[in-house]
Order: C-alpha cells, then structure tokens, then sequence
C-alpha cells in the first residue's frame, strides 16, 4: 500500500483503496467526465482514447488523484441507464488502474460502485452519499475512500426552485453527522470518510459562497475529516463573474486556493496545471510566513 502525503490542513489521514492520504497540503483531484452532456466539457472525453489521454495530461499536469464520472449531475441532467454507465466508466478504470495516484468514480448507483471497485478503483464520489437502496453494502467490505456530497434534492429538480435554510452550514454539518452515524452502524470506519458540501447541489448562490467562507464548520462537531471542495467552472462563478463555463478558469482557480485556504484538504477540478500552480504558490507563501514567525 502507498502512501501519499499531500497543507497545515488538520485532516487526518484517509484511507482510500490502494493508498493512504495524507494532508501537508491540499490535493488535486482532476475531473475525467466520460459522458456526452457534462455542463463544461461534456462529450470531449466519451471515447476510451480521448479519455485516457486526458487522464495522461492530468497525471502529467500534477494530479493527485483522478475522478472518473459516467453521468452528468449538472442541474436538470436526466439519468443514465445503468448498463450505459457500466459501459463508460469500468473500462476507463480498468485501464487506468496501474497509475500510481487513486482513482475515484463519482456514481451514486451501487452496482457500478462494485464494479469500479472490481475494476480496481480507490474511491466512490457519491452525490446520494451513499443513501440509496444497496450503497452501503457495496462499499462496505472494501477498503475504498468514500465521498459523501450534501445535496438538497435531486438532480433533474434541485434548482427549479430557489432552495430554503435555516442555516445552510447547519443543515450541512447535521448531514454529515447523521451520514457518520449510518456508516459507523453499518462497520465502515471513519477514516475511509471525506466530506463535501455539495457547491452547487440545491443552494444559492448566496448559499454556495456561505458554504465556501465557513467551510471547515461543515465538519461535525469533534471530527476531522477530510473536506473536498468542487467548485471548478461552476455557476457560483459565473453569477461574481458574468462568464461563461468555458471561461471561468480564473476565477476556479481563486475559488480552489479559497477553499485550501479555508481547510479544504482536496480540491476537484477540471484544470489541472493551472490550480497546481497556484496551489503552489499558495503553499509558498503560507511557509515563509511560518518560517518568519518561528
């Protein structure tokens, strides 16, 4: 088994498939979307080659980790049958399964978490959070990392109608305990857990950026989990920036190096080199201010 050690963010280490992750600095996970309607890049990767040359780039761009993804959950996306999405995303795992940096699948049906996991994937990135009928058991006698995304609704539905909290980094937080509660029943131990608040995922835009500024208060009280920020291209963005999805790689890039800043320990993006750089940059500057107070 590897270990990967990855900013002064206080995550503890994850355990994830082949891998132990560890959190000196945040992660890269690079965004490999093998379907045809993605809100950014969607049919640019669908075929087996162009998907494992992108995933070649990201490797050679710095990735940490790569995530692979058969069905677009951007807002009012309809569902993939289940045998299409087998189909996009077991091979692409099946081939990449040698490179040395854990592969994660975002999928929150339970037979395509068994047979990426099979296939020899190191992650599933549930937008469900692992709350539909079978997900549990499909993960649970492996020794995957799991991902538990806090959404509000649906896909297909989730922004129809502007979403309502109390509190939205409450209901957050009450989520993800509640998620920790269920996988401690079930046997799934907590380092195996990292936490998203779902940017995007039945919020505001008001939501999304208080959800970004309090990010490490999403943590349930007295744990430390690792927190994973997906933020890239996303509307939240364009609402600050008037700009297209095409067009929002700076302003991903500003919202990558707020979320590290802020405790994210790793951080999903379709850029790679870019956030790399500035990820660099970022860590930097945080040394020579320790340095100069030591």
């Amino acid at each position: 088994m590897t270990t990967l050690t990855s900013s002064p963010v206080l995550a503890e280490p994850l355990q994830c498939g082949r891998f132990t992750l560890t959190f000196e600095r945040p992660l890269v996970m690079g965004i490999l979307n093998v379907t045809p309607d993605s809100f950014s890049d969607g049919g640019r990767f669908l075929s087996r080659d162009a998907a494992l040359a992108r995933a070649e780039q990201m490797l050679a761009d710095g990735a940490d980790m790569i995530d692979i993804g058969g069905e677009s959950t951007r807002p009012g996306a309809p569902p993939v049958p289940l045998d299409e999405e087998l189909e996009r995303v077991v091979p692409i795992v099946e081939a990449l399964r040698g490179v040395q940096v854990p592969l994660s699948v975002d999928t929150y049906k339970p037979a395509v978490m068994r047979a990426a996991l099979e296939a020899g994937a190191d992650m599933i990135n549930d937008i469900w959070g692992l709350r539909q009928d079978g997900a549990l058991d499909a993960v649970k006698d492996s020794n995957c990392g799991l991902c538990v995304m806090h959404m509000l609704g649906e896909p297909r539905t989730m922004q129809l109608h502007e979403p309502v909290y109390d509190d939205v980094v409450a209901s957050v937080r009450d989520f993800f305990a509640e998620r920790l509660a269920a996988f401690t029943a079930a046997g799934i131990a907590a380092n195996r857990i990292t936490f998203d608040p779902g940017y995007g995922f039945g919020k505001t835009v008001g939501h999304n950026y208080t959800l970004l500024a309090e990010l490490a208060a999403t943590l349930p009280t007295g744990t430390h989990r690792a927190l994973l920020a997906g933020m890239s291209r996303k509307s939240m963005l364009g609402a600050v920036t008037g700009r297209s999805a095409g067009e929002r790689v700076f302003a991903s890039i500003a919202a990558a190096v707020c979320a590290a800043e802020r405790g994210a320990a790793i951080i999903r993006v379709h850029d790679v080199a870019e956030t790399v750089d500035a990820l660099k940059v970022w860590q930097a500057t945080g040394q020579a201010a320790r340095r100069a107070h030591d």
